[in-house]
This record gives C-alpha cells, sequence and structure tokens, in this order.
C-alpha cells in the first residue's frame, strides 16, 4: 500500500513539475493556517497539493501511520484545474490516488 501510494505522489508531483505548477519557494506560512477544506481561500489548488497533500500524504507513510480512505480529492482538480494546461494530466493521477485509496481496494 505504502510503496504504490509513494509512487502516485512522485507521479503527481512530477505531473505538478513538468507543467509548472510546482512551486520553488517555500509558502507563506500563515497559509497554512487555513480553516477551510483545501485551504481554498488561502492558497491556489496546486499549492495545496504541493504543501498540504503530499506532505502530509509522506509524513504518513514515513511513521507508519494509517493512509486516509475513501477520499476523492479528483472532483475538486476537476473544478480547480480543468482549463490550466496539463490541469487533465494532474486530475489523471488523482483519479488514480483516489481509487488506490479506496476501501474497495485490498491494501
Amino acid at each position: 500500500m505504502y510503496q504504490q501510494t509513494l509512487a502516485l505522489l512522485r507521479e503527481l508531483q512530477t505531473t505538478l513539475q513538468r507543467h509548472e505548477l510546482w512551486q520553488t519557494a517555500a509558502i507563506d506560512p500563515a497559509a497554512l493556517n487555513s480553516s477551510v477544506p483545501f485551504c481554498h481561500d488561502t492558497m491556489a489548488f496546486e499549492q495545496w497539493l504541493q504543501f498540504v497533500f503530499i506532505e502530509k500524504m509522506q509524513m504518513l507513510i514515513t511513521n507508519n501511520q494509517p493512509l486516509p480512505r475513501n477520499f476523492a480529492i479528483a472532483p475538486m482538480a476537476e473544478m480547480m484545474l480543468a482549463q490550466h494546461a496539463g490541469g487533465h494530466d494532474v486530475i489523471s493521477v488523482l483519479l488514480k490516488l483516489d481509487q488506490h485509496l479506496s476501501d474497495n481496494q485490498d491494501g
């Protein structure tokens, strides 16, 4: 479970980088203090993917913590990135992650 999740997270990062949706500078720490889903009031969706989602997922894996199950990030990506260059590629990776981490998987 962890190895496939890591591979998909790497694919997501590579996809974001390839389409210039990856930020090289650190984010303002205040942006992480949002209390709304996807921090959409303080950062762009692709920033949330980079600085919240990928970071937290990697931390869970590193610490052998349970991974979240039955979430759906791809629908939000479809709303936020569909018009972005490379958005469909990012959505495709997120669909794979959503499916991989669904409870229908055997782990």
